[in-house]
């Protein structure tokens, strides 16, 4: 069999990732828009090519050989930015795990390395394909070596042969330098000859053949300028062709038949992807969902109740509630099982809802049961109307308290971590996705039963360190009262007007079309606005508009293109809107009326408790959290967002600036104290201090950029970040932050004080003492200690906020059974409780939220909220 070697310049492919993808994060706070590209680029190259053989290269440093003799060679280029550099470990790590060679050589560059190993492994007969998005590589062209250029996006990429490369340029592989010596190359800053673009080089080059070729026969060069060009630029021209030639004999320490493709480690890849959150991905790395068990172990013993008795409903007892969807509010129970120091029992369904036993037993608050996912439990019973109550425990939370960046706090995982009993992961057990079924009785009471076993085994090795980490109270103060709360809140839904959603989508149809006519208008032509070729077509050939970026298939038209040309012509701000109410209609619109409950004709949403590293709530199926506010059209959705009785309100207490409001606290900046403490409009603050100016002469742009650095500060962005959301340079967007810090010495000083702690201690905690560990803080890695630093100075704020408006649910909860009111909480959205009140409670209730909200803790800054209620979500603001 022919080998076939693969070679990926990892460099190029993690820039592209970066630019053609939006800035992702995890919830973690890990950016990960260019590992998942990079990642998607190794999955369709494995699938398509079947290496034999594979190996990614990086460049080692910004100096290499090229630099002695043009010290300036690629001077020009701005410094990676942090955003895309804390990343480049994490890919590292993937090609760890999908047992893939990758290689970096001090003084030289990635494809010098390709270069060397594409040479070796083609003289001797091999296939070698090279992936790419530098075109400097097409040199390496041969009969048995292809080049594979990214274009639109990472996955799409144009391959190149001998005879694509003469169909495309009419040139051979070795005249790519002599075109670059020409030419140059701005990117790299190599300079060229000064006014020779590619079509003149190309000319040059089909009539003399080479460089040397054109100042052998300069006589002959048509155009009085350009020869004079040609002449004063020789020594240039040659340096510029010496600069893009790749080195093909690099003193590499690999051959090419040391870089064969390893077995993956599927176990491993699954953890790195479930740390990234990079669940798409999953199928193609474990079709059959094989993966994650362990080996066959002893059987306990389980016994599989006909009927319960005495022995078996003791206290305390470790319960677990099991479905095979996530999605517990649709998902049937497909059994249960208790452990105690009686046995371990597997229970049916039919024993569950049949039993008056276990009835008692759950609503029994004196009855102590220790939980896994306590409301996946206490939901999963209250569909069948069964009550549970007496939760003293919960083992998923207890884990996550204690390590919230762990990857995963299934029991699975827990169990293992704290050396309890072996448990066999559930996609071993049910198969994952669609593919998910229930197994036999036998199978399933074994697993349920050593869930239910290891539930029991960890508590006293949880509770042990919660008591070190002072974080007991946290647990049973705080998290578990708010785990009951929510699972009676999700059981409870938020009734939606399935109607009003339906003419809110027909609104916005009717708009894009008025939209869709109106861009038609402006561009003089119909066209499908969809369709990115036809697009850039009529921006920037018949309506002559800058073109920012082409692609092999045309211009490109993403949304960062279009953003930069919005004062250019009054068509793009409408496309730009066009796109928005699209997104709105198709993900949101119809996403929300699908996620109505079939039996109840609302919307229970799950919130998240135990996945973000600073505590904040998250939801899903569907994510409220998510619902775009910005535009107009995108806040209409809530008018479907009513009450479920008739002569009731919807009433919403919303935070006021939480995060800054705690940066102030902890950072005890005098000026911030005193902005909150005087009740001054922050961002207005932060401009006039920014800018110098008293407060009459602020403007609205000026307020808008105050408060993009003052959440940006809370949020650890970064020049490139903030350039960004402001569309500005980097420098501008730098100039802003020093100015931030100059005026509020007092963060600057947190900043530096918080990351000093975290180095000593290696975690940061919130007010409530929620801990986040932050190993990557003393990283010699400078990208990882970057980030570690970066979420040392924002969890703590974030954090903190999370604690406050989880305490001032708990606080709430308790202030509405004390006083007796018929009035429902129904949802949290980040900074945001909404409720559900009738008419008779308006004013007790306006008065009990912003009451309670305000005194929930005591800051050296007061906290405020702002109440309002009306007959939809919407006019409640």
């Amino acid at each position: 069999m022919t080998k076939k070697l693969v070679l990926v310049d990892g460099n190029s492919i993690a820039y592209r990732a970066f630019f053609a993808l939006p800035l992702l994060n995890n919830e973690k706070g890990v950016y990960t828009n260019a590992v998942y590209g990079f990642t998607t680029m190794l999955l369709k190259v494995l699938e398509e090519e079947q290496p034999t053989h594979m190996l990614v290269a990086f460049d080692a440093g910004k100096t290499t050989f090229r630099h002695d003799t043009f010290k300036e060679y690629k001077g020009t280029r701005q410094k990676t930015p942090p955003e895309l550099a804390e990343q480049l470990p994490l890919m590292r790590d993937l090609l760890k795990a999908f047992n893939i060679p990758y290689e970096e050589v001090e003084n030289y560059e990635a494809d010098d390395i390709i270069g060397t190993l594409a040479g070796l492994a083609a003289d001797t007969g091999w296939e070698v394909k090279i992936f790419t998005g530098d075109k400097d590589l097409l040199q390496l062209i041969g009969e048995n070596t292809e080049v594979a250029l990214t274009r639109k996006g990472i996955t799409n990429v144009d391959t190149y042969d001998l005879k694509a490369l003469d169909e495309k340029y009419g040139l051979k592989p070795e005249q790519i330098i002599d075109l670059k010596g020409l030419m140059g190359d701005s990117s790299d800053n190599i300079p060229g000859v000064p006014g020779v673009g590619e079509k003149t080089a190309l000319k040059l080059l089909a009539a003399h053949g080479s460089l040397e070729g054109v100042y052998e026969n300069i006589d002959a060069v048509s155009g009085k300028k350009m020869k004079e060009k040609l002449v004063e630029n020789e020594e240039q021209a040659k340096m510029s062709k010496k600069l893009a030639t790749i080195l093909t004999e690099v003193p590499l320490a690999l051959k090419p038949d040391e870089v064969p493709l390893g077995e993956k480690d599927t176990e491993k890849i699954l953890k790195l992807f479930r740390e990234l959150e990079f669940q798409s991905l999953v199928d193609r790395v474990d079709p059959e969902g094989k993966s994650g068990g362990e080996e066959e172990l002893d059987g306990i013993d389980v016994k599989i109740a006909e009927k319960l008795d005495e022995s078996m409903l003791i206290s305390p007892s470790a319960l677990v509630i099991e479905s095979l969807d996530e999605n517990y509010h649709t998902a049937e129970v497909i059994g249960a099982a208790i452990a105690n120091e009686n046995g371990v029992f597997y229970l049916s369904p039919e024993l569950l809802w049949s039993s008056p036993e276990f009835k008692e037993w759950a609503a029994d608050e004196k009855k102590e049961k220790i939980v896994f996912n306590a409301k996946r439990a206490v939901v999963g019973l209250a569909w069948k109307d069964i009550h549970l109550e007496g939760i003293t425990f919960d083992a998923q939370m207890a884990s996550y308290l204690i390590d919230p960046g762990a990857s995963s706090h299934e029991m699975a995982e827990i169990a293992e971590r704290r050396k309890g009993r072996q448990v066999h992961r559930d996609e071993a057990v049910y198969g994952r996705g669609k593919k998910q079924q229930v197994p036999e009785e036998e199978i399933l009471a074994q697993h349920l039963g050593r869930k239910a076993a290891a539930v029991l085994d960890v508590k006293p090795d949880l509770e042990k360190e919660l008591k070190e980490n002072e974080q007991l109270e946290l647990l049973t103060e705080l998290e578990m009262p708010l785990t009951v709360i929510l699972g009676r809140m999700e059981r409870h839904g938020v009734a939606v007007d399935k109607e009003e959603l339906a003419k809110l989508g027909e609104s916005l149809t009717e708009r894009l079309t008025e939209i869709e006519k109106k861009i038609h208008d402006l561009a003089g032509t119909d066209f499908n606005i969809n369709s990115p070729k036809q697009l850039g077509e009529v921006l920037f050939e018949k309506m002559q508009l800058p073109a920012m970026k082409k692609t092999k298939t045309g211009y490109s038209t993403s949304a960062d293109v279009l953003e930069k040309l919005q004062n250019k012509h009054e068509i793009i701000p409408e496309i730009l809107h066009y796109r928005q109410l699209s997104k709105l209609n198709s993900t949101y619109i119809e996403g929300l009326i699908k996620a109505i409950h079939q039996k109840t004709g609302k919307i229970h949403t799950r919130f998240n408790q135990a996945l973000t590293q600073t505590g904040r709530l998250s939801s899903t199926e569907p994510n409220l959290q998510n619902i775009p506010i910005r535009l107009e059209e995108g806040r209409r959705i809530r008018h479907a967002f009513i009450p479920s009785e008739e002569n009731s309100f919807i009433l919403a207490a919303d935070y006021s600036q939480i995060e800054l409001r705690v940066l102030a606290h902890i950072s005890q900046d005098k000026n911030l104290l005193e902005a909150f403490r005087h009740d001054m409009d922050i961002h207005t603050k932060t401009a006039m201090d920014v800018f110098e100016v008293e407060k009459e002469a602020v403007t609205s742009q000026m307020r808008r950029q105050a408060k993009a650095v003052n959440f940006g500060i809370v949020y650890g962005i970064s020049d490139y970040g903030l350039s960004q959301s402001l569309g500005i340079t980097r420098k501008e967007a730098q100039s802003f932050i020093d100015k931030y810090l100059e005026s509020y010495p007092g963060v600057r000083d947190y900043m530096e004080s918080i990351k000093e702690e975290a180095r000593q201690k290696g975690y940061v905690t919130t007010i409530m003492n929620r801990r986040r560990f932050l190993p990557e803080i003393t990283s010699r890695n400078f990208n990882q200690r970057t980030f570690g630093e970066r979420t040392a100075m924002n969890t703590p704020i974030q954090g903190s906020a999370a604690d406050i408006i989880k305490k001032a649910m708990v606080d709430m909860d308790e202030a509405m059974q004390k006083a007796g009111v018929e009035s429902v909480m129904l949802l949290q959205v980040h900074d945001e409780l909404i409720f559900e009140v009738p008419e008779k409670e308006i004013k007790q209730m306006s008065r009990l939220a912003a009451e309670v909200m305000e005194n929930t803790v005591d800051l050296d800054v007061p906290l405020k909220a702002d109440v309002d209620y009306g007959k939809t979500w919407y006019d409640a603001k």
